[in-house]
């Protein structure tokens, strides 16, 4: 098994910790505004401070896809945005040097065919799989994969998780685990949820992975409240939304880096 992206992601992750400090996750859909403007906006937010990027592949059934997701996975969709345009853009995004995962739901990957998606992304120099909506013990095509073409696989945990299904969750994970802080879909909130420290303690306990939190956040103070307790913070909607918003592509551009700048200092804060 090559595990040299494995290594790479686990490296980056490592190196955050080592200058005391949480790693910085972006999330943006392929294919939004177009394929190459995706790409163009994942370069943003690597320029901007963003450690890891999540590249989302378009679904029409985005169940646990707030709002602000669910409008640019559409117009992704609408223009045609397929699983191959997803593998160029990680391709593209892959080339910085920046760890490249895609958050995808799996019925995309089983469709396209399990083995045959884990070698193209893998020569497309792809890190891992973020999947949502895939329980371990459904897993066992994509375990096998993974293994096969030396790729990470990250599997969500909540709130609501046992101790039980966390430590089976965490034992199929690997390079970090994704604690997902508030119960049902993505998108910006006005403050942290309490209980996300809980959780990533609880998790802790059942690995020693990495563990980053999801879900929520938007700002450099939230990013610096989560960034105290998580090894990671993972960040989505905020990102669209800047995207969205923008008169045009190029301060679609400037308006992602603005961000991306702003939660890297977050993420480097104890107190904001």
């Amino acid at each position: 098994m090559d595990t040299t992206t494995v290594s790479k992601l686990s490296a980056v992750l490592a190196a955050a910790k080592a200058e005391n400090r949480a790693a910085l996750v972006g999330y943006l859909p392929a294919g939004f505004p177009t394929v190459e403007g995706s790409l163009d906006a994942c370069r943003a937010m690597i320029e901007g401070g963003v450690d890891i990027v999540e590249v989302g592949l378009p679904y029409s059934d985005p169940q646990m896809d707030g709002p602000v997701i669910q409008r640019a996975v559409e117009h992704a969709l609408e223009a045609g945005t397929n699983t191959v345009d997803v593998l160029r853009a990680v391709e593209g995004v892959a080339a910085t040097g920046a760890p490249t995962l895609v958050m995808t739901y799996w019925n995309p990957i089983e469709r396209y065919g399990v083995d045959r998606f884990a070698k193209q992304f893998a020569d497309a120099g792809g890190a891992g799989l973020i999947t949502p909506d895939l329980i371990p013990e459904e897993a066992e095509p994509w375990l096998s994969a993974s293994d096969a073409h030396g790729l990470d696989r990250v599997f969500l945990v909540a709130q609501s998780s046992t101790d039980e299904r966390l430590a089976l969750t965490t034992r199929a994970c690997r390079g970090f685990v994704y604690a997902a802080s508030l119960m049902g879909v993505t998108g910006t909130r006005t403050a942290v949820n309490s209980q996300a420290a809980h959780l990533v303690e609880r998790t802790r306990a059942a690995t020693g992975l990495p563990v980053c939190v999801g879900l929520g956040v938007s700002n450099a103070a939230q990013a610096a409240e989560v960034a105290r307790f998580a090894d990671g913070v993972i960040v989505g909607s905020a990102f669209v939304r800047r995207l969205l918003d923008a008169p045009d592509p190029g301060s679609g551009l400037a308006a992602v880096r603005e961000l991306a700048e702003q939660l890297a200092e977050g993420v480097r804060a104890r107190n904001l």
